[in-house]
């Protein structure tokens, strides 16, 4: 799959989140006398035309995690021991997938009710089934046990996750009987058909489900795609299962965003912008100073230590971490780094770099892949580091490129400096030692060796090793061509 401007899938060093340790939740738990658990089926197999897109919707980022992701990792945290997804044959999804996800091709596009049909296989031997969509983001842990508490109470055939808006427009509509269940849901395309009871009514079908197993394959078996789109729809084996003197429960769920969806484009800028609210408060709580959190993005994945402060303008991405009690900001873009307690970043911009404790970087540091800094180092003002390790302590203050080197512990790079690490088919590496002192303007053309103690002296350009302890210098005589000013205005004058 290529690349994509909205989304930075390299997801085969992507860090997933471990799966919560504190415990099985209600589904986790099989039934008493029997190995029957609940499964988790996660539709993934929808067209997506209108994200109009080459991208597959459920692959587009939500806050640095594939969209489809997040019910999957919400699911297995909150215990589920088998999670399918449910895929189309057309489309690969598979990077965007955790480690370990089953997966069930849903030969065509024949509705949500054919889902269901081609994971039959998946739900025989379960007990019960919950159904997620893998383009409803938000949905949390604590919504999916919740949802299968109230479905174990009830004694159902089905329960269906209810959401009530203040505006139900365009939703599907609950309509209870006098015992409370679900009755029917009535769609809402054709408003000028419905009764003003209906329309009144602002409880609505997210689309999330709990059924039993072994009633579920038998309604789908029952199920009819006598409609326009000639599709098989899952909410019609509801009116199944009460003919069949089942109950149909309903639990309102007290999360409103457990049913946004992601239809459009501006559908994603807003389940985005949740869940940006979301992570922040996450980690304000747990600790984390964000000074602006409208100008502050942090991704699902990061890890964010107590005493961490966030100032305005930062984005921090993918697989990062930030230790306690450091400083990050104002405006610092982090990707994929580490940076260690107490260290500070300032208006730089990091990519697979590991930052060490109380190092200093910025402003206007780039840390390209490689970078180490060691701890107490200082990379400063537009200074680029790339597959370098920076000793403890050394610095390398303003003006300087590094790539492929090894700078020792206590050294000091001048301004103006820079590691001639490419010689037109190689890339060779440069070694400073231990408290060497690079002058400003040197071109240190690699490989090349600076021993521990040495010096060197300003515009040098050094092309062989230096011995410890030595100075370097590679001075041409000075020559001053008097009046030449004057020659140069004839010449630009002729």
């Amino acid at each position: 799959m290529g690349t994509h401007q909205l989304c930075d899938l390299t997801l085969s060093s992507r860090q997933w989140p471990k799966r919560s340790l504190s415990g099985p939740r209600l589904y986790d738990l099989p039934v008493t006398g029997t190995t029957e658990t609940t499964t988790v089926l996660i539709m993934a197999a929808g067209e997506g035309t209108r994200m109009r897109s080459s991208l597959p919707k459920v692959m587009h980022p939500v806050c640095g995690r594939p969209m489809v992701a997040w019910p999957i990792l919400a699911a297995r945290e909150a215990g589920a021991r088998r999670v399918a997804v449910i895929v189309s044959p057309d489309r690969d999804i598979s990077p965007g997938l955790p480690p370990d996800t089953e997966t069930v091709v849903q030969p065509e596009p024949d509705g949500t009710g054919g889902a269901i049909r081609a994971a039959l296989d998946v739900i025989a031997g379960s007990r019960s089934v919950i159904v997620l969509s893998g383009d409803v983001p938000l949905i949390t842990a604590d919504t999916i046990a919740a949802l299968l508490a109230t479905h174990r109470e009830s004694g159902a055939g089905a329960t269906v996750m209810t959401v009530e808006l203040d505006d139900p427009s365009g939703y599907g509509r609950i309509i209870r009987d006098q015992s409370g269940d679900v009755a029917r849901i009535v769609e809402t395309k054709h408003t000028d058909e419905l009764s003003p009871d209906v329309l009144a009514t602002k409880e609505i079908n997210s689309g999330t489900y709990v059924f039993e197993a072994g009633p579920l394959a038998s309604a789908v078996g029952e199920l009819a795609n006598d409609n326009e789109a000639g599709e098989y729809y899952l909410p019609d084996v509801l009116p199944i299962l009460r003919d069949q003197g089942l109950r149909v429960a309903a639990h309102i769920a007290d999360d409103e965003n457990a049913n946004l969806g992601v239809n459009t484009r501006a559908d994603l800028a807003l389940v985005t912008a949740k869940a940006r609210d979301q992570i922040l408060r996450r980690h304000m709580l747990a600790g984390v100073t964000v000074i602006d959190p409208a100008t502050t993005w942090i991704e699902a994945d990061v890890e964010v230590g107590a005493d961490v402060v966030v100032e305005p303008g930062t984005y921090l991405r993918g697989a990062t971490s930030i230790a306690d009690g450091a400083a990050i900001g104002p405006h610092a873009t982090i990707t994929d780094s580490t940076v260690g307690p107490g260290a500070s970043i300032i208006h730089s911009h990091l990519v697979e770099a590991e930052v060490g404790e109380g190092a200093k970087v910025g402003p206007f540091a780039y840390l390209r892949p490689g970078a180490r800094i060691g701890a107490g180092a200082k990379i400063g003002t537009f200074v680029e580091i790339k597959n370098s390790r920076i000793g403890a302590g050394a610095k390398v203050p303003h003006l300087a490129y590094v790539g492929d080197a090894d700078v020792g512990a206590g050294a000091n790079v001048g301004a103006g400096t820079i590691t001639a690490n490419y010689d037109g088919k190689a890339k060779h590496r440069t070694k400073i030692g231990e408290g060497a002192r690079i002058a400003v303007n040197n071109s240190l053309v690699a490989p090349v060796e600076v021993g521990d103690g040495a010096y060197t002296g300003a515009g040098a350009v050094i092309r062989a090793d230096v011995p410890p302890g030595a100075l370097a210098v590679t001075d041409a005589d000075q020559r001053n061509i008097e009046g030449y000013a004057k020659t140069r205005e004839h010449e630009v004058e002729g």
